[in-house]
């Protein structure tokens, strides 16, 4: 594995056939794919190898996924616990692994400035000079930075405001309690630990995706996995762009098959309450409609349930699993909760768990749309000889997760091989 001491070394004025931005585990799947193509290139690495799992990670995070499903490119988890749950140290671990046997060297500490077009390929600005490649990669995931609403600039001052990136552990926050806003994965995960350290916590929950970690007797990915739900193609649904926007299931990597969900919070003593809509000086206000909210989320967790049986049926497993167990439906408290006076109640901390969008800022190519969002079709983007990978709902259901990337990454290489080997023989044509 190549570092930047032999970055200058290794640039020419010549154009390199293929160049990766991210060395997390997109970069690294493309990487694999594109040596079994043929396909020249490298790797440009803002900070090390799996960067964002090592800075922008809280202490305790596990993966949502069990050990088994921890599949990259022709790379599988192979230990002695298959239906455990990977720490965030033993992740990293995982992907400087699969780094260290990629062939094409990857260059660590170089941060894209600026990409632009340049006559049949793309210059690449960066801290340490200047490449030219014929086709480029965009690696750098759907976590680029937090989404955070507007409202959260009227917050007071004197209120501690961040996002899961900046949070460590329960120790580092400031004192008081701490409201949560947005009920993902990370939102009710982070509500959970707190909880049990001993804080007060109140979550402020909009549109919820909640499923049990394990039914009828299996982890819920298994059968997500089986029955080829994760496998959907982006072409073949419906609604595709909302299902783009779909929050993370709400779901915890433990040993035990924890259920997480609103209910296990507030048993936990979690103070549960609607979408924040408004921000008024100490005073915050939420909307009324946490009863709707967690009747629509019960709803889906059942169609979903639903489809996990039919597939049971199908293939006659019924006799071999226990029979169904579908969680209780969400408790909603009798009179939710519709304002907050942050000095009142001694709130010092609002964790803002609302998403995060990639970052773009860099791209100097016309392909973004109104929203600066990359216009793609499966990652195949809008400009010859450009692609994304480790989007939401990219190619499959599962493309930004660990498991679904390398099948994306095997797919987006061919289609890149193909792209070089026919404007070769474009740029043959017109010598002869």
């Amino acid at each position: 594995m190549n570092s930047t001491a032999s970055f200058n070394n290794q640039q020419a004025n010549r154009f390199i056939n293929a160049l990766v931005i991210g060395a997390g585990q997109a970069g690294l799947s493309m990487s694999h794919c594109l040596t079994k193509q043929g396909v020249e290139h490298v790797i440009l690495e803002r900070g090390e190898v799996a960067n964002a799992w090592k800075t922008e990670r809280w202490d305790s995070l596990r993966l949502l996924s069990p050990n088994w499903q921890t599949r990259l490119a022709d790379y599988s988890y192979i230990g002695e616990d298959p239906d455990g749950f990977m720490s965030c140290a033993e992740y990293i671990s995982y992907l400087e692994s699969y780094a260290d046997g990629l062939q094409s060297p990857i260059h660590t500490g170089v941060e894209v400035q600026q990409v632009s077009s340049m006559q049949n390929g793309y210059r690449v600005i960066t801290n340490l000079g200047e490449w030219r490649c014929r086709t480029l990669v965009i690696a750098t995931g759907a976590c680029g930075k937090p989404y955070i609403p507007r409202l959260a600039e009227t917050l007071p001052d004197d209120i501690c405001s961040l996002t899961p990136k900046d949070y460590r552990n329960p120790q580092r926050l400031s004192s008081g309690g701490v409201l949560i806003v947005g009920a993902s994965a990370s939102g009710l995960q982070l509500a959970s630990e707190l909880a049990r350290s001993g804080r007060r916590v109140i979550l402020a929950t909009g549109e919820q995706v909640r499923m049990p970690r394990t039914y009828r007797g299996r982890d819920i990915q298994w059968w997500l996995d089986q029955s080829g739900l994760l496998a959907d193609r982006y072409d073949e649904v419906e609604d595709l762009e909302r299902l783009r926007r779909l929050p993370s299931a709400q779901l915890v990597g433990t040993g035990e098959g924890d259920n997480l969900d609103l209910n296990t919070l507030q048993d936990e003593g979690v103070e549960v309450v609607g979408r924040l809509a408004f921000i008024h000086n100490d005073t915050l206000q939420f909307s009324g409609c946490l009863a709707n909210l967690c009747k629509m989320a019960d709803l889906k967790m059942r169609r979903l349930l639903k489809l996990v049986d039919a597939f049971i049926e199908q293939q006659d497993y019924r006799h071999e699993v226990p029979a169904p167990d579908v969680p209780e439906d969400l408790r909603v408290p009798e009179s939710p909760r519709l304002e907050l006076n942050l000095q009142r109640e001694n709130i010092g901390t609002v964790m803002w768990a609302t998403g995060f969008r990639p970052d773009y800022s860099w791209l100097k190519v016309p392909v973004l749309d109104a929203r600066g969002r990359l216009e793609h079709d499966g990652g195949v983007v809008s400009s010859p000889g450009l692609y994304v990978l480790g989007l939401p709902f990219m190619r499959r259901r599962n493309s930004q997760f660990i498991d679904g990337v390398g099948k994306d990454a095997e797919e987006l290489s061919e289609h890149l091989a193909m792209y070089l080997e026919q404007q070769l023989h474009v740029n043959q044509s017109a010598i002869a």
